[in-house]
């Protein structure tokens, strides 16, 4: 099983800061026999075997951790499978002002194009009063 390439990278992020974090951790991280490849490919096997579709971040991290702490650990074998990262994408504050002024450009354009709506049906209305034939009477 080969994970995207943003879940292994999510994975790794995870290991890195917790290694900078926690001395004891980084030692069994820093191990010359395990690698990343194969810590995705124990986590997705795992999965897999649990026969669960969904399982949080705090689950899959421990599945990791779990990994890089276990030195005869089976990793399973290799086969296909499609990974699924919720992640939230966090923007600058520059990229937050220019989406907002944006959305407010938007607005008023719509509140323009309703105001000219409703003007246009008011002409309407006035030219077809204007137009109107004369009765018998009038004559």
């Amino acid at each position: 099983m080969k994970g995207t390439e943003h879940f292994k990278e999510v994975i790794k992020t995870y290991l890195d800061r917790k290694a900078e974090a926690d001395v004891l951790f980084s030692f069994r991280y820093s191990k010359p026999e395990k690698n990343i490849d194969d810590c995705i490919q124990y986590i997705l096997n795992t999965v897999r075997k649990s026969g669960c579709s969904g399982f949080s971040d705090e689950e899959i991290y421990s599945m990791a951790i779990h990994y890089y702490d276990e030195d005869n650990i089976e990793i399973g074998k290799s086969s296909s499978c499609k990974v699924v990262v919720n992640h939230t994408i966090e923007l600058t504050e520059e990229e937050k002002a220019k989406a907002r002024q944006k959305a407010v450009e938007q607005y008023q354009r719509d509140e323009l194009a309703k105001i000219q709506s409703r003007n246009a049906r008011l002409k309407k209305t006035d030219i077809t009063k204007s137009v109107s034939q004369p009765s018998l009477f009038e004559i």
